[in-house]
C-alpha cells in the first residue's frame, strides 16, 4: 500500500514522503495512529495544504520532547518482582511496567513509547529505549529486583551472582561460628578432662599394655 507520511517514522521515511508499506502495517498502526494517509490525489493535496501546520506542530512537540529527554535520559527506575534464587523472574517486565515505573516518579510516559525488543525476564539492571518523539529517543535503566534493599545493592554495581555469593559466604561463616561455639562450650564443660571418645581410646591402649 502507498501512503504519505505525516511525520518521521523510523526506518521508513520523513514527513511528506510517499512510501510503500505492507497493508497490515498501514491499517493496524500508521493510519489509526495518525502517522500517515493513503497516498491518493485528495490526501496528497490535503497534506500540501496542511504541511505548514504539521511542520509547526512537529517542531513544538519536538521541543517538548527534547526538554523531557534532558531530564529523563539515564534515569533509573525500580521495578519489584518475585524471582528465583538464580534471578529468573516469575513472570516478566513489560513496556507497561516500564511506563508505570517512570510515571510514578513524575515522568509522563506512555507504554507505546517504550521500545522493548523482548520482555525482561531476569533480575538486574536493564537498558530500555523510550521514543519521546519521532526524532527524540532516550535510554533509561530499569532496576529489576526482589526488594528495595536488593535494588539499592544492584544500583551500587553488584550483580545477582555477587549478592548470592555474599549471602552464601555469610551463611557458611555463621555455621562455622556455630560449630566453634559448640566446640568451645564442650571444652568448657569437660575442663581439662579428655572427651569420652578420647578416654575410650586411652582405656583401650591401657588394656593392650596390661596384656
Amino acid at each position: 500500500m502507498q501512503i504519505i507520511l505525516l511525520e518521521r517514522v523510523a526506518k521508513l521515511g520523513q514527513m511528506g514522503e510517499v512510501v510503500n508499506v505492507k497493508e497490515g502495517y498501514a491499517r493496524n498502526y500508521l493510519l489509526p495512529q495518525g502517522k500517515a494517509l493513503r497516498a491518493n490525489e485528495a490526501n496528497i493535496a490535503r497534506f500540501e495544504g496542511e504541511k505548514a501546520q504539521l511542520e509547526a506542530r512537529n517542531l513544538e512537540t519536538k521541543k517538548e520532547a527534547d526538554a523531557l529527554a534532558e531530564k529523563l535520559a539515564g534515569q533509573q527506575f525500580v521495578v519489584i518482582r518475585s524471582a528465583s534464587d538464580a534471578g529468573a523472574l516469575y513472570g516478566s517486565v513489560t513496556p507497561r511496567d516500564a511506563a508505570d515505573a517512570a510515571t510514578a516518579e513524575g515522568f509522563s510516559i506512555d507504554k507505546r513509547q517504550v521500545a522493548l525488543a523482548r520482555p525482561i525476564k531476569e533480575l538486574g539492571l536493564h537498558e530500555v529505549h523510550v521514543n519521546l518523539h519521532p526524532e527524540v529517543e532516550v535510554t533509561i535503566i530499569l532496576n529489576v529486583a526482589r526488594s528495595t534493599e536488593e535494588a539499592e545493592l544492584q544500583a551500587s554495581g553488584k550483580s545477582i551472582q555477587e549478592l548470592a555469593a555474599e549471602e552464601e559466604a555469610a551463611a557458611e561463616f555463621e555455621i562455622a561460628e556455630l560449630f566453634d561455639d559448640i566446640g568451645q562450650a564442650a571444652n568448657d564443660d569437660f575442663g581439662d578432662e579428655p572427651s569420652p571418645a578420647a578416654q575410650a581410646v586411652e582405656d583401650a591402649e591401657g588394656d593392650e599394655d596390661d596384656k
